[in-house]
C-alpha cells in the first residue's frame, strides 16, 4: 500500500508518517516546505497516479493566520482541496481521500457536546475556508470519490508544533518557567492528544481500504471540555517554577466554547481518545524539558569548539 500525505511535515502529518512507515506502508510526502505545494495541480496529479489513498492535511491551519492572510487562507484551503479531490478522481488507481477539517466549521454552538450533524456556521475566515473545502470534497464524492471528512479539535503533543498555539505555549512556559498568558480564561475547548488522533486516522484508513465506501463526517476529539483557565492551572502545577497566570480578554474572532460528541467515532471506528488533557500536557512538558536540556548541551559544546 502507498499513501500520500499532504502537509506531511506538519504536526499530524509527521507523526502519521512515522506510524504508517512502522506498519510497512509506503508514504509519499507532499509538503510546501519541500516545494511540493497543493496549489501545484500538475505535480499533485502526477503523484496521485501512484497511490492507493490520500490523507489531506495541508492547509493554512490556524485561525490567526487566516485573519492575517485571508486570501492565502482561502486559496490554500479551498483551491488546494479542490486540486486534491480532482487529482484523486482523475487517477487510474482511484485513491480514497481523508480530508482533515476542523471544529471551526461549527462556529459558536449553544448545545454541548456538539454533534457532527448540527448546522455549520463558522465565524472566521479559517472556519469558512474549511467548510468550503468540505463542500468541495462532497462534490467530488457525488462524482465517485471515496472520501471521509474528519474534524479535529486543538490537537497537541509535540515540541515541533507552532509555539504560540495555546497548549504548546502553556507547556513550554511550564518547562522554562515563563508566565502564562490566557486570552479568555473561561473559554472551553476539546483538547486532543496527537497520539490518539494518529490512531484514529489509522483506524479510518483501514476502514476505507476494507470497504471502499465514503463515510459521514467524524469527530476525532476527546469529547471532554476544559477551560483555558483550567489548562493554565495544569501547566502551572506541573512546573518546577513559581509562574504567574496573566489573564487577558478573548480575541474577537475566536469561538469561545466547543467540545465534540465522540459517539460516531466509537460506533464507526471503535475509536476513542485515551489520553486525558492532564496526562497529555505532562508528557508535552517533559518533552520540552528534554528539548531544552539538549539545546543547553549543544550550547556547551559550541563554547568548547
Amino acid at each position: 500500500m502507498k499513501i500520500l500525505i499532504t502537509g506531511s511535515k506538519g504536526l499530524i502529518g509527521s507523526a502519521l508518517k512515522l506510524t504508517l512507515q512502522s506498519l510497512q506502508i509506503d508514504v509519499v510526502e507532499f509538503d510546501i516546505s519541500s516545494s511540493r505545494d497543493i496549489l501545484d495541480a500538475n505535480l499533485l496529479f502526477s503523484e496521485m497516479e501512484q497511490v492507493d489513498g490520500v490523507v489531506h492535511l495541508a492547509a493554512v491551519s490556524r485561525v490567526i493566520d487566516g485573519e492575517k492572510k485571508p486570501k492565502l487562507c482561502w486559496k490554500t484551503n479551498v483551491e488546494g482541496t479542490r486540486n486534491v479531490a480532482e487529482a484523486a478522481l482523475a487517477s487510474p488507481k482511484q485513491p480514497w481521500v481523508i480530508y482533515a477539517s476542523s471544529r471551526e466549521v461549527y462556529g459558536e454552538q449553544k448545545e454541548l457536546p456538539v454533534k457532527e450533524s448540527v448546522a455549520l456556521r463558522p465565524m472566521n475566515i479559517y472556519g469558512e475556508s474549511k467548510l468550503e473545502a468540505e463542500n468541495r470534497i462532497a462534490l467530488a464524492q457525488e462524482k465517485g470519490l471515496t472520501a471521509a471528512i474528519v474534524r479535529f479539535s486543538n490537537v497537541f503533543g509535540s515540541v515541533h508544533d507552532h509555539p504560540d498555539r495555546v497548549v504548546p505555549a502553556f507547556c513550554r512556559a511550564a518547562a522554562e518557567g515563563s508566565d502564562l498568558r490566557v486570552d479568555g480564561s473561561n473559554n472551553m475547548f476539546d483538547f486532543t492528544y496527537l497520539e490518539d488522533v494518529v490512531q484514529g486516522v489509522i483506524s479510518l484508513i483501514r476502514l476505507l481500504m476494507r470497504t471502499k465506501e465514503s463515510l459521514p463526517p467524524i469527530h476525532l476529539t476527546s469529547g471532554t471540555g476544559a477551560t483555558l483557565g483550567e489548562i493554565a492551572q495544569i501547566a502551572r502545577e506541573a512546573s518546577y517554577y513559581p509562574i504567574s497566570i496573566i489573564e487577558k480578554p478573548s480575541r474577537s474572532f475566536d469561538v469561545s466554547r466547543f467540545y465534540g460528541d465522540a459517539a460516531r467515532a466509537k460506533t464507526i471506528l471503535n475509536w476513542k481518545a485515551r489520553v486525558p488533557v492532564e496526562e497529555g500536557m505532562q508528557r508535552l512538558i517533559n518533552q520540552y524539558r528534554i528539548f531544552f536540556h539538549s539545546l543547553q548541551g549543544e550550547e556547551i559544546e559550541k563554547t568548547h569548539i
